[in-house]
């Protein structure tokens, strides 16, 4: 324990500490002084326009060499605009602090003296008393857009979780929340961090459904931090990386549970839920993100482990506020939000004792699992080994066709370019207004088809004739079908919009039905809107401007471009999810596997929603072909490619006199199931690859990119 002369004495040394950069306030007064933008700074620094901003609301601070470039930058207007030539700005004057001390400060007011009562949360003091109003208003003047008012304008912060939804921690004791707070935490041990982040922290979020739960505070753990709490840096194993876990010898498990606290079937991993039984209706539960154990994967959060832990606070936070606190994997977290909107219960009144009790709550799934109809389970299901079952299966996945090089004419070969159109978050799009089955299945012989009950169809579509040169809208591989199989009702209805007679042979239908996913399709619409339009893709854009807009979104900020590409990765996951398979070396055909312990657990509606996706794919693909009599070369889950006149979509798209796109065909746009550029090749390059048997959609985009197919 340290002396308080020992102290004294590391406090007059930071005090005689020189700083080595101004306040952040008299850095953005001087940066407006000399009439420079953010922007413009950034560039000049190599940086981004977002690590400006950081460094002026003391969020971070800049590393060598940037440090020292910024250090001479700033001398040199301090000399030209000393402080007693600057605007009044009535606020208290700015304080200067070592860089030591601004690493562990938050943007906000300055916190009134104590007067013996210490606070409950201790939060760390400013740096410069620069309230996030001032902030707002130093900015250049530049071009008002709607989205930085969206992202200014902050949700209603609830009483019980005044310090937002989660938290970052650094190995300094230090924890990074929403908006530029940091709290200090005390804890040096796991099981004292899961106590002050129930009891001290402020942290958690509410309920999406007023009959769901609140959201658990979520820790995220950067590397320093999980050493210091007794957690090795790395997981090393031989399983999948999601499989990973503590042994549940190791010191920190055997912590946990003498100290009374549970952790789930899924242990001591990546992400760790610890908790304890609720009291009195309180839930005693944390979740637990190690960042350096591959919490969130590079695929889904694009650079967001490699950020500075206020930053990654900022990209969790805006995730968390736009689709939901994050509980695992953006799949898990996708899957989450299904029930979160539709909570499988509700309070109801007994109308015997007038008590309340928990009862179902009409347009969810129930808190059962339900078992799959035969055709619609996998092979190693236990309903299909257990009863021999050999009827065959659901196949409706997403497209992967590539059109036979024999029927490309000459004209079309003769055009310069292959261009990629890819369809936005092709799978939401499919679940707005989407009818799926709630209750368990009946089965049916021959039984009249009826496009509006969802299930499962054994029909035989094999004696329907379409043009070869767009794929057949029955099957994945856009290949002919060749006798009878099992369809989901979209694609059967489509059949009949197409003018064909359809006569099933067997169905498993459902009696109870509803729009289960309407809930989730809003909130992730809104989520992707939202954050596109923040990064200068909005909807009042014309093609062309759309078109550039969306080619330098990525840079606009990597922070917002994180939680975009979190956004779309939910979607796809989320539906993945509803058909998870066994994972692990051990498993056996037959065999339980934890999945199907969910309510969730349901690719009947999985394929519901792929099967719509992919209907739309070719009645876009039909319509294309009667408007401009263009072919595609090749389809790939939401990814089309055209051969085309020009480098770009406006080439080829069909447009009215009037300038508007023409209905019915591919279109572009932020909205969900409007079209995008994913990449521009020769077509002798595609040509090339298809006389290969490989995918131009697959590479489209250039450094052999492969696009995620929903599970």
């Amino acid at each position: 324990m340290a002396t308080e002369e020992e102290l004294f004495a590391s406090v007059d040394a930071l005090l005689e500490e020189e700083p080595q950069l101004p306040s952040p306030a008299e850095r953005a007064r001087l940066r407006e002084a000399a009439g420079i933008t953010q922007a413009r700074l950034a560039t000049a620094l190599k940086t981004t326009t977002q690590s400006v901003k950081n460094w002026e609301n003391g969020r971070s601070e800049p590393r060598p060499p940037r440090l020292e470039a910024y250090q001479r930058l700033l001398r040199g207007w301090a000399a030209k605009h000393p402080p007693h030539g600057a605007r009044a700005v009535p606020s208290p004057p700015p304080v200067t602090v070592s860089r030591s001390q601004a690493s562990q400060t938050f943007t906000g007011p300055a916190a009134p003296k104590t007067t013996g009562t210490e606070s409950t949360v201790p939060v760390k003091a400013p740096t410069a008393p620069v309230a996030p109003e001032r902030t707002a208003a130093r900015r250049p003047a530049v071009p008002s857009r709607r989205s930085i008012a969206k992202e200014a304008a902050k949700p209603a912060t609830d009483p019980r979780f005044p310090h937002g939804p989660l938290a970052v921690l650094d190995g300094d004791g230090c924890a990074y929340g929403t908006g530029g707070l940091v709290l200090d935490c005390p804890a040096t041990t796991v099981v004292e961090l899961v106590e002050w982040a129930l009891t001290e922290s402020g942290l958690g979020a509410a309920r999406l459904n007023r009959n769901g739960k609140d959201s658990d505070p979520l820790i995220v753990l950067t590397a320093a931090a999980a050493v210091k709490l007794g957690l090795p840096e790395r997981l090393e194993g031989h399983e999948q990386r999601r499989s990973l876990r503590l042994p549940e010898d190791h010191p920190v498990v055997k912590q946990v549970v003498r100290a009374k606290w549970q952790l789930t079937r899924r242990g001591f991993g990546p992400w760790a839920r610890i908790y304890r039984k609720a009291q009195s209706n309180q839930r005693q539960c944390v979740q637990l993100a190690i960042l350096s154990w591959d919490a969130l994967d590079e695929r889904s959060w694009p650079g967001v482990a490699t950020m500075e832990p206020a930053d990654i606070a900022r990209v969790l936070g805006i995730y968390a506020q736009r689709v939901i606190t994050p509980r695992g994997s953006t799949a898990v977290s996708g899957l989450e939000l299904m029930t979160a909107l539709r909570p499988p219960t509700k309070a109801v009144q007994d109308p015997k004792t007038g008590n309340w009790v928990s009862g179902h709550n009409p347009g969810s799934l129930g808190t059962e699992p339900m078992d799959p109809a035969p055709p619609e389970a996998t092979p190693e299901h236990p309903v299909v080994v257990h009863s021999g079952w050999t009827g065959g299966f659901l196949d409706e996945e997403a497209y992967q066709w590539v059109r036979s090089v024999e029927s490309l004419t000459d004209e079309e070969c003769m055009l310069p370019f292959a261009v990629g159109l890819d369809l936005n978050t092709a799978f939401l799009a499919a679940a707005a207004r989407l009818t799926v089955g709630l209750s368990a299945p009946d089965h049916f012989h021959t039984p009249a088809f009826n496009p509006k009950i969802p299930g499962s169809w054994l029909v035989d579509l094999s004696h329907i004739e379409l043009d070869p040169r767009l794929p057949s809208p029955f099957t994945p591989t856009g290949e002919r079908p060749t006798g009878p199989a099992w369809y989901q009702t979209h694609t059967v209805a489509y059949a009949q919009e197409l003018g064909y007679n359809v006569a099933p042979i067997e169905a498993y239908l459902r009696r109870e039905t509803g729009a289960y996913l309407d809930p989730w399709h809003d909130r992730l619409k809104s989520a992707y809107l939202d954050t596109l339009a923040d990064l200068g893709v909005t909807r009042d854009l014309n093609d062309a401007q759309f078109l550039a807009a969306m080619e330098r979104h990525k840079e606009v900020d990597p922070v917002l471009a994180a939680v975009l590409s979190a956004i779309k990765a939910t979607v796809k996951g989320g539906v993945g999810k509803l058909r998870e398979r066994p994972q692990g070396r051990h498993y056996k055909e037959g065999e339980q596997w934890p999945a199907l312990q969910r309510p969730t657990w349901r690719p009947d509606i999985r394929a519901a929603v792929i099967s719509k996706a992919r209907v739309n794919m070719h009645r876009k693909l039909g319509n294309m072909a009667k408007m401009t009599g263009l072919y595609p070369l090749a389809v790939l889950s939401d990814c089309v490619v055209y051969p085309s006149p020009g480098d770009s979509p406006l080439a080829f798209l069909p447009y009215a006199a009037s300038g508007k796109p023409q209905p019915g065909g591919f279109r572009l746009g932020p909205s969900p199931g409007l079209a995008k550029l994913e990449g521009v090749q020769s077509m002798l390059w595609a040509v090339d690859l298809m006389e290969k048997g490989l995918n131009p959609a697959r590479h489209i985009k250039g450094g052999d990119a492969v696009l995620d197919e929903g599970e």
